[in-house]
């Protein structure tokens, strides 16, 4: 377990914080904080959290600082079933339903897709009709995106979608967002065949697009869609802070024409 000390100052890196900077937001001495990150003072429990908030950390990343200062986890990190959970998945139930009839996904940290709607569903099984293979492991956006046997085939702006997905990984780790295991699937699909070299040393700092289209196309039928990403508010557990609700919207009418079309439930092969 690495030493707390170590750990306030990257957060503080990782936002872009001088020592003054932070001391003045956490209304706490300049040289108290200068102690506690070279360890020459042990913050309390309260100093944790608090520095911790101020630096908007993510809960599962508090519950180590806190841990590292020998402390107890303030966080619990729940089951998605977990009957406490019942509320919230009757909550994504409805997102996904709303969204109806166009995709939309829940993901965890590591990308897994946790629940889908039906028109997700029927949308992907439209794009991998007649294909024998799938994917290795569990659903996952990555692997789904990135595999020689996923939508990889179906996806005409595929290299522009795939350095927008791996530039939005590494900032989410960078702030955070995300663990080991995410930038391991990572690592994972950057050594699929055909998966450009480039992309493993994608520098990330640079400006995004406003937003990035995905064009898919199969058998002629063309789909364009554009996706906003939500998340739970104001969350005290770790699994309800780490998902990610994403939605995909049509950008023309072509594509609400073909998903009337190929997606529906009526008309779905």
């Amino acid at each position: 377990m690495p030493e707390v000390g170590p750990l306030l100052k990257h957060w503080r890196a990782a936002r872009r914080l001088s020592q003054v900077a932070l001391a003045a937001e956490a209304a706490v001495s300049l040289r108290h904080l200068s102690f506690l990150e070279t360890g020459r003072a042990k913050p309390s429990r309260a100093m944790v959290l608090k520095l911790a908030g101020v630096l908007d950390v993510p809960l599962r990343d508090r519950n180590t600082l806190l841990l590292s200062a020998g402390f107890s986890p303030e966080y619990a990190e729940s089951a998605l079933d977990a009957p406490a959970l019942a509320a919230v998945r009757d909550a994504l139930e409805a997102i996904l339903g709303q969204q109806e009839p166009y995709p939309a996904l829940v993901m965890d940290r590591g990308w897994d897709i946790r629940r889908a709607n039906g028109a997700a569903r029927r949308f992907f099984a439209f794009l991998h009709s007649g294909r024998a293979a799938e994917p290795p492991g569990p659903p996952n956006v990555l692997r789904r995106m990135f595999h020689p046997d996923g939508v990889r085939p179906h996806v005409t702006n595929w290299p522009e979608v795939a350095e927008a997905l791996v530039g939005r990984v590494r900032r989410e780790a960078l702030g955070g967002v995300t663990d080991e295991r995410a930038q391991g699937i990572l690592d994972e699909v950057l050594r699929y065949p055909g998966v450009p070299a480039g992309l493993r040393t994608l520098d990330v700092t640079g400006p995004l697009l406003p937003i990035v289209p995905i064009r898919y196309t199969r058998d002629g039928v063309r789909f364009a869609f554009f996706s906003t990403v939500t998340t739970l508010g104001t969350p005290q557990d770790v699994t309800l802070q780490e998902l990610r609700i994403e939605c995909f919207h049509p950008m023309d009418d072509e594509t609400r024409e073909n998903v009337r079309a190929h997606v529906s439930p009526t008309t779905a092969r």
